[in-house]
């Protein structure tokens, strides 16, 4: 499941290096004896401290470079000494350490207290401050904020105790003969002490963020955080209430504050395990768990800051207790991007996705003997040491010294993807893994082409559809929010990122997990207490996040794609330009500008060569009415920014099309051949047909648009495959579209035989007849030239016609067009006798039945029948 990579072995970085250096101290070639190293401490910039027992029977303290690979002596003590904690500050000028006091021996008559905490000057005095002296635990910490204050010599240290306080001392520092640096006023730190917080139980560090997290309880629990800033100073600007089990820790709990090897609580002692994650673009996560071994389950919460809601997981663990499975631990909680990866060794692995919380099937979840992240230790070893800014994150094996770099696995999730279903194993079992990992796959890590492109292939060669999603509609879908979705956590709140939110009913298997109850709580009543002028970067993002997602739950704001259904239905209607369809076409040329940018080299497929003028309008009311939406429900990102966010983003749906397209062309090797006409389709090509049918449809139950020249293309693959009453069948049934340009070519390129011209005709009848007309110039064939003499002919008259007479009655019946001087004439003449005056119109008492016979007998007179 994860891709580890080593970043730091304590043996062969460290170890080995002081090996020789021991050597080199007893004048040895070879040091024999062991060096006992340990680490204690990793700080902001990557700096590994550590401590080791040397030759001469003391304790020193050094540094692991992780930049330079070097290490450096900090500090040695004049005896052995039990370092339990230990900070080094940014210029690394002042070493705090936290010493557990031996009281073996003749010592532990002597009164001493528990933990000495003392203040060392590094270079060049070694001048030594205590600090502390009590009988607790005390954890040190300097702080290290990104400032560029180079000129202020000053240092921050945080001294956390067991006693549930924490202290904040500002150091001083001076320089003496233009290179020492040295505390000012060392008599006077306790002077500058302030204190931050009075009382915790809980307490975790963020190097990287300078943040401490606390839990205080008194009516109930309560989760705070204290943000220090560049300038040093920090205010409190989280209050978060938690629901926490009464017996929450039965100790203060230390988390990221270095690694204790003299009190090492043994993980079955907890009766709760609690981190927080945070990402940079202002999300948060607090993860917690409680197992109650004698019911065989665990429990484990995540609470989602940014969405204003807690999820609690009650995870089966079944009955059995084999040798293999020891008593349930607590789960280790891994963040990886926006996962969250909660595993329980030879239990379960669940990949909890923050983003896309409001279903199950968006979140991985494995089970049984074979869940394994690929860690060659004991979970209880392993420590989260810091969530990296984008994909990865650091993990100490504290047994073995060793830190790796850890990742998801793509390969492991493409394995799920193209497992096959098990005969004892329904599909819709492994469905919901399958979405899991095709969205974890596209959202996560899909900036990979390489990556992307394997997806593709296993889309052509998936021809299947799944029984509870489409899965090309879950591709274009995922693919598109990966765009957008590091822009605004809120995205995901109004755009569009999976196609099973919009089924009228989703099936059971994508609502529930076997072994898995979930229980959901909405609005977790977070308070942000810093001031609204203080509040800045991360912390203001995730108040945004926060308010914004209260107004989005509140309202119906996610787009619907089939939304535009109507308006689109309402603008094909539409015969005459208008000032809305220019618009649209200005949208239009911005994705299309964008899209070529693209594709200058991939000529392969013959798409956007050619004008659609129904796919160009779709296109751009998709960009429409997309913005109007982004515009209406998140104004903050700014009209330029959403303008560009939509153009791209319909690009981006056009190129995934391409690329799919690119793809089957590539895995069943079609050349130029394939858009002939005159031959038959072969299998591959088959294949293609029903791929491009899949695209289709799944665009089409989505209301997306498609590149110009797809229906085109569509339609010379069917004319190829199909029979010819097949084709019409599904150009009468609306799956295939007639383009200009098919026909034309289909006029052209087949010749006239029985077969072809009953086709053509039948094609004929089925185009719009301004079109029909364009057409028959192009078809050497007497109807058409009939055609065409039949329009000229018309034409010409019209050109001649006497005032005042219109031709245009087309619509009366009986009319035949078919000799078109004599319908003329008629016209003319039934015209002529319409404005002629009757004689016997205001005439009374006419025989009309002598007029008639009398107008026979004068016909037939003048025919020549009858003598007068």
């Amino acid at each position: 499941m994860l891709k580890l990579k080593p970043h730091f072995d304590l043996q062969r970085d460290v170890a080995s290096d002081l090996s020789r250096k021991e050597a080199s101290v007893c004048r040895v070639e070879e040091y024999s004896g062991a060096v006992d190293t340990c680490i204690l401490n990793i700080e902001r910039d990557g700096g590994i401290l550590y401590s080791w027992k040397g030759a001469t029977g003391t304790t020193r303290i050094g540094k692991y470079d992780s930049n330079t690979k070097q290490n450096k002596l900090l500090y040695t003590f004049d005896k052995q000494v039990c370092v339990s904690s230990c900070s080094l500050n940014k210029e690394e000028t002042l070493l705090a350490v936290s010493l557990a006091q031996n009281t073996r021996g003749e010592e532990r008559f002597k009164p001493i207290s528990k933990c000495l905490t003392l203040l060392i000057e590094i270079h060049p005095i070694n001048n030594t401050k205590v600090l502390k002296a009590v009988d607790c635990r005390v954890k040190v910490q300097f702080l290290n904020s990104e400032t560029d204050r180079r000129s202020v010599l000053e240092s921050h240290l945080l001294l956390l105790t067991e006693d549930g306080y924490v202290d904040l001392y500002h150091v001083l520092l001076t320089k003496q003969e233009g290179y020492r640096v040295v505390m000012a006023n060392p008599e006077r730190l306790s002077k500058t002490t302030e204190r931050i917080v009075e009382d915790f139980c809980w307490a975790q560090w963020d190097g990287h963020t300078q943040r401490v997290y606390y839990v205080t309880h008194s009516d109930k629990f309560l989760m705070r955080c204290v943000q220090f800033y560049p300038n040093h100073n920090c205010e409190t600007v989280l209050e978060l209430p938690l629901e926490l089990p009464a017996n929450f820790l039965h100790a203060v709990k230390f988390v990221n504050l270095g690694f204790d090897h003299y009190h090492m609580e043994k993980p079955e002692q907890e009766p709760v395990r609690m981190k927080v994650f945070t990402n940079r673009i202002g999300s948060m996560c607090v993860c917690y768990s409680q197992p109650l071994q004698g019911k065989q389950e665990l429990i484990y919460t995540v609470v989602l800051v940014h969405k204003d809601c807690s999820k609690t997981f009650r995870v089966s663990l079944g009955n059995d207790q084999s040798p293999q499975k020891a008593t349930p631990l607590h789960p280790l909680f891994i963040p990886i991007g926006y996962h969250i990866l909660v595993y329980l060794q030879g239990y379960f692995l669940h990949c909890i996705n923050t983003r896309q919380q409001e279903m199950l099937c968006h979140s991985l979840f494995l089970s049984g003997l074979d869940v394994d992240l690929g860690l060659q230790c004991q979970s209880a070893n392993i420590t989260v040491l810091h969530a990296e800014e984008e994909s990865s994150v650091s993990l100490l094996d504290l047994a073995s010294g060793r830190i790796y770099t850890a990742e998801l696995s793509p390969a492991f999730l493409l394995q799920i993807l193209r497992s096959d279903t098990p005969s004892k194993c329904p599909s819709s079992k492994t469905d919901p893994q399958r979405l899991a990992a095709l969205h974890c796959l596209l959202v996560y890590m899909g900036n990979d082409p390489n990556l992307e492109l394997k997806i593709i292939e296993w889309l052509c060669g998936n021809m299947n559809a799944f029984e509870s999603f489409d899965q090309i509609q879950e591709f274009i879908l995922a693919s598109l929010y990966r765009i957008s979705y590091e822009k605004s956590l809120c995205l995901d709140k109004v755009l569009p990122y999976s196609s099973v939110l919009d089924k009228k009913e989703i099936l059971a298997c994508l609502l529930e997990v076997p072994g898995v109850l979930c229980t959901n709580e909405l609005h977790i009543e977070s308070v942000f207490k810093g001031k609204a002028r203080s509040l800045q970067g991360f912390w203001s993002e995730l108040q945004w996040n926060t308010e914004r997602t209260k107004y989005l739950d509140a309202v119906p704001s996610r787009y619907r794609t089939s939304h535009i259904q109507a308006d689109w239905e309402k603008l094909k209607s539409e015969s005459r330009p208008s000032s809305h369809r220019n618009n649209l076409e200005e949208n239009t040329k911005k994705v299309l500008s964008m899209v070529d940018t693209w594709c200058l080299d991939k000529k392969m497929v013959p798409l956007f060569q050619e004008e659609d003028h129904q796919q160009r309008a779709l296109i751009g009311l998709t960009v429409d009415k997309l913005r109007e939406h982004l515009n209406r429900h998140l104004p903050r990102m700014g009209k330029k920014k959403i303008d560009s966010l939509v153009v791209s983003y319909v690009a981006k749906l056009l190129e995934l099309i391409r690329h799919m397209l690119e793809s089957v062309w590539l895995k069943y090797k079609l050349g130029p051949r394939v858009l002939c006409l005159t031959q038959r389709g072969s299998p591959a090509e088959w294949s293609v047909l029903h791929f491009m049918f899949r695209i289709l449809e799944a665009t089409r139950g989505l209301c997306l648009p498609l590149p110009p020249g797809y229906h085109t293309l569509l339609a010379v693959f069917a004319v190829r495959c199909l029979p010819h009453h097949s084709f019409l069948q599904y150009i009468d049934h609306g799956f295939l579209q007639l383009t200009e340009t098919f026909v034309s070519r289909l006029m052209t390129d087949l010749d006239n035989s029985d077969d072809n011209e009953r086709l053509k005709f039948s094609i004929l009848k089925r185009f719009p007849e301004p079109m029909e007309q364009r057409i028959y110039h192009m078809w050497d064939h007497p109807v058409s030239s009939a055609s065409i003499s039949r329009d000229y002919t018309r034409t010409l008259l019209e050109k001649h016609t006497s005032k005042g007479f219109a031709f245009a009655s087309r619509d009366k019946p009986g009319f035949r067009p078919e000799f078109l001087p004599l319908t003329y004439l008629a016209k003319i003449l039934s015209d002529i006798e319409e404005q002629a005056l009757n004689p016997f119109e205001e005439q009374e008492n006419v025989d009309a039945r002598f007029v008639e016979e009398t107008a026979l007998k004068q016909t037939l007179i003048l025919l020549g029948f009858e003598k007068k």
